[in-house]
């Protein structure tokens, strides 16, 4: 602590050293000779002014005075601030019903230079912000410079960028018919769906250069079905749907569009059907077995979706790999939704196959259906042999013994044969999904004609 104590005392004696030295002595000085500049014609003022602690205190004010105009000229050079303004807005002006402008920066950087405190009130004034006056400037390419309107002179800016080429056109203006698109449809209640959506319009009109209107391919009005706070089937409007043009690659086209919203009302349906639950067994079962039946959990369910797709289904199938099965057996099926079908009242379902051994059994069919053939074109078989056919049927005793002839139909497919005599294939339609059908003759020969 002493030595510390004597390091503070040394440093201050060397201070009170240096200011008697540069700063008291010579002012002292200075003092004492003006003094006797007027030593004669001034006696009182001499008196005081001879006095030591006098010339102490005048010397002392005038030192103050000096230290306060270096001080006050030192902080103006070293207390110089920068700061960035970054993205300001730029506003052009201009005849906004006749032009177009391309080229000008949305906003720009400004940099501020001086000292801080004139900064800070420089952000708190209000400013007309950054401008660029295009008034009087004709269609064409043009350099234009940038202005910052600033209350405090006191202050140097910069803009980057301080100049930019802008492009001005004339304004055009075309109509054209609205589209729609429907936004987050997936976020819908699946039971629900969109049938149909009626704007408050169907044409608008777009406005900008003519370029840019030739690249406009549709003007589509997005409803966004998220708006909907609690959908239910019925109607519905949203307000203030936003418009957006688009050019034939999907790309959005900056064109001004008037309005340039519109209002959309949504009919919204939940279209239902219940129909029957099909379990459609594929692969073959282990040598010598076959499937004696198959029970469901559940016999039919409901679907909702669109009504083109409810009204075309009939029943759902549910496939069961049954490949090498040759004992009883449960499977738990999750039900895969049809095209047009956006829900199943069930999400799954179970399967009871139950297995047994496998017979086999002929029956002859005596008549061949002729399938798709193409209108004005007759066809007939070559043969007696070729109007009938014998079926092998494999499958569960109890089944197979139960079913006739009658109940079995064989056809062949005509779809793209013309005149004259070919060899088709024989197929059966397979009635009974348990069961297995085989044609012990696989092609007949027909000839087809054209009518006259």
């Amino acid at each position: 602590m002493k030595k510390i104590s004597k390091v503070i005392k040394s440093i201050f004696r060397h201070i009170g050293s240096f200011f008697d030295k540069w700063l008291i002595t010579p002012l002292t000085k200075l003092m004492l000779k003006i003094a006797g500049i007027f030593k004669d014609n001034a006696k009182s003022i001499d008196r005081i002014a001879g006095k030591k602690s006098t010339l102490i205190v005048i010397s002392l004010l005038l030192a103050f005075g000096v230290f306060l105009l270096i001080d006050q000229e030192s902080s103006v050079m070293i207390d110089q601030y920068a700061e960035v303004l970054y993205d300001e807005p730029v506003t052009a002006v201009y005849n906004e019903e006749l032009y177009v402008v391309e080229g000008l920066p949305k906003t720009v950087d400004i940099t501020l230079i001086g000292q801080r405190r004139h900064i800070f009130l420089a952000k708190q004034s209000p400013s007309t912000g950054v401008t660029v006056d295009l008034t009087g400037l004709k269609p064409g390419n043009h350099k234009v410079k940038l202005d910052y309107s600033q209350r405090l002179k006191s202050l140097d800016y910069r803009l980057d960028p301080s100049e930019v080429t802008v492009t001005i056109y004339e304004k055009v203006s075309e109509t054209r018919s609205l589209t729609v698109d429907i936004l987050h449809q997936d976020d819908l209640d699946s039971k629900l769906y969109i049938d149909n959506v009626e704007l408050d319009r169907a044409n608008v009109i777009i406005k900008g250069a003519e370029y840019k209107l030739e690249q406009v391919a549709t003007v589509r009005a997005l409803v966004d079905v998220d708006e909907l706070s609690n959908p239910k089937a019925g109607e519905v409007t949203i307000k203030d749907v936003p418009l957006v043009a688009y050019d034939s690659d999907g790309k959005a086209v900056d064109v001004e569009i008037v309005p340039s919203t519109v209002d959309a009302k949504l009919t919204i349906t939940s279209p239902s059907k219940e129909i029957p639950v099909k379990v459609v067994p594929t692969g073959d079962l282990a040598f010598g077995k076959a499937i004696e039946s198959i029970d469901t959990n559940v016999s039919s369910v409901t679907v909702y979706g669109e009504q083109a797709a409810i009204d075309d289904i009939e029943e759902l199938e549910v496939e069961i790999d049954v490949k090498g099965l040759d004992a009883d057996k449960k499977f738990n099926v999750t039900l895969k939704k049809p095209s047009g079908i956006t829900e199943i009242s069930e999400k799954t379902i179970t399967v009871d196959v139950n297995v047994g051994n496998s017979v086999t059994k002929e029956f002859t069919v005596n008549t061949i259906e002729f399938r798709n053939l193409a209108d004005g074109y007759s066809v007939q078989a070559l043969s007696e042999e070729d109007t009938r056919v014998t079926v092998v049927v494999s499958g569960s005793a109890d089944i197979v013994n139960n079913i006739d002839a009658s109940s079995i139909t064989a056809y062949v497919n005509l779809d793209g044969y013309s005149e004259g005599e070919h060899e088709v294939d024989v197929r059966v339609v397979k009635s009974n999904v348990l069961l297995t059908y085989t044609p012990r003759t696989k092609q007949v020969k027909v000839r087809i004609t054209k009518d006259s």
